[in-house]
C-alpha cells in the first residue's frame, strides 16, 4: 500500500517485486504492521520530510526470510521487529554521544525508508530488534513505535510518582501499564465527553481519568502530551508542581498559544522528545518482556489499511490497529 503523492491521504495498492536484502539487511516477511499516528502525519502530508512515493509503516513484525552479505547475529526465520529509526550515520556528534535520534542525516522507516504495509520489507539489520516471545505478531506491532516513544517519554519525566497522560492511545495505554507496575499513579486526560476512552484508561490501570479541560484531583509531578494538540501544553503545565516536566511526546503538533510566564515559572520545564535510540529499543523489549503489557488492538487486512488510517483519524477505536497481510 503505497501514498504515491505527498498529502494525497489515501494509499494506493501495488504488485511489486519482492526486494532484495543488499549488504548488511534483512529481508522480512511481514506478519504484522502496526498503525501509527506518525502515518497519518505522512499520509496527510504534514511531516515534510517524508518521501513520496513511500510504502508507509515503522512498527513492523515479522520473520526474516533472508540475510544480506555479512549480517551476524539473526538467523534465517527468526521473529524481528523493525522500528521508525532506519538508519543513522554513526560519525557525527550525536551518534558518538548516545543521541542518534538526533542525527542530521537519519532516515527513518516508512518515511524515507519503504516502511511495514507491505507483504516483504527490508531494514538495516544494525537496527532491528529482537521480540519478546510472549507477545503474538499482531500484539507485538505497537511495541516497536507506541511502546518506544511512549517509554522514552516516560523516562524523559524523570524521577515522580504521579504522572498525567493527555491523550490516551496506543501510546499511553502502554505507558500507563508500565507506570502502575513500577507503582506511579497515573492521570488520564482525554477529549471532553470521551466515556469511552476514560473507561478504557481505567482498565489500564489509571488512578483517575476524566476530560483534558478538568483539574485532576492531585497536583502532577509530570506530564506527557500524545496529543497533537498545542493548547494542551499550557493546560498541562497548570496541572504540574513546581519543578515538574512537560513532555511533548509527538513528531507533529499544532502551534502551542501563548501563555502566561507564571505557568512555566518555579523551574518547570516543557521539552519534546524526538525519535528513538536503539538503546531505548533494546532496553524497551527488556522491559516488555517483565512487564505483561496487553496491547490492546484492532485487525485490518492489509487492503483495507485506508480504513484504518481512516478509522484512527476519527478516533473509532481504543488501542492501536493492526495491518496483517
Amino acid at each position: 500500500m503505497v501514498l504515491t503523492t505527498k498529502g494525497a491521504r489515501t494509499l494506493e495498492p501495488q504488485q511489486r517485486d519482492t526486494p532484495v536484502a543488499l549488504p548488511g539487511e534483512v529481508l522480512i516477511k511481514v506478519r504484522a504492521c502496526g498503525v501509527c499516528r506518525t502515518d497519518l502525519h505522512v499520509v496527510d502530508g504534514e511531516l515534510l520530510q517524508a518521501d513520496a512515493p513511500i510504502v508507509p509503516g515503522h512498527e513492523i513484525v515479522g520473520a526474516i526470510d533472508t540475510l544480506g552479505d555479512g549480517v551476524t547475529g539473526f538467523a534465517v526465520g527468526e521473529r524481528v521487529g523493525v522500528p521508525w529509526l532506519g538508519y543513522a550515520c554513526g560519525e557525527c556528534q550525536f551518534c558518538t554521544s548516545g543521541r542518534e535520534n538526533l542525527c542530521a542525516k537519519a532516515r527513518f522507516t516508512g518515511c524515507q525508508l519503504d516502511g511495514g504495509y507491505a507483504e516483504y520489507a527490508v531494514a538495516d539489520a544494525s537496527y532491528v530488534l529482537k521480540i519478546p516471545p510472549a507477545y503474538d505478531d499482531e500484539h507485538a506491532a505497537p511495541l516497536l513505535c507506541a511502546g518506544l516513544i511512549g517509554y522514552r517519554a516516560y523516562r524523559m519525566a524523570g524521577e515522580i510518582t504521579r504522572i498525567g497522560l493527555y491523550g490516551f492511545g496506543a501510546a499511553a495505554h502502554i505507558v500507563a501499564q508500565i507506570a502502575t507496575h513500577e507503582g506511579r499513579d497515573v492521570y488520564a486526560f482525554t477529549a471532553p465527553g470521551d466515556d469511552a476512552a476514560q473507561a478504557f484508561a481505567r482498565e489500564c490501570g489509571a488512578r483517575w481519568a476524566g476530560p483534558s479541560t478538568d483539574a485532576p484531583p492531585d497536583v502532577l509531578d509530570a506530564a506527557i502530551v500524545f496529543a497533537p494538540v498545542g493548547a494542551l501544553v499550557p493546560e498541562a503545565l497548570s496541572r504540574i508542581a513546581r519543578g515538574g516536566t512537560v513532555v511533548c511526546a509527538g513528531i507533529h503538533m499544532s502551534d502551542i498559544p501563548s501563555f502566561p510566564y507564571s505557568l512555566l515559572w518555579e523551574e518547570r520545564v516543557v521539552r519534546s522528545v524526538a525519535n528513538l535510540t536503539r538503546r531505548d529499543g533494546r532496553e524497551f523489549m527488556e522491559l516488555a518482556a517483565r512487564v505483561p503489557i496487553r496491547t490492546h488492538v484492532r485487525r485490518y487486512a492489509l487492503a483495507d489499511a485506508n480504513t484504518a488510517l481512516a478509522d484512527l483519524r476519527s478516533g473509532a477505536f481504543e488501542g492501536a490497529a493492526v495491518l496483517v497481510p
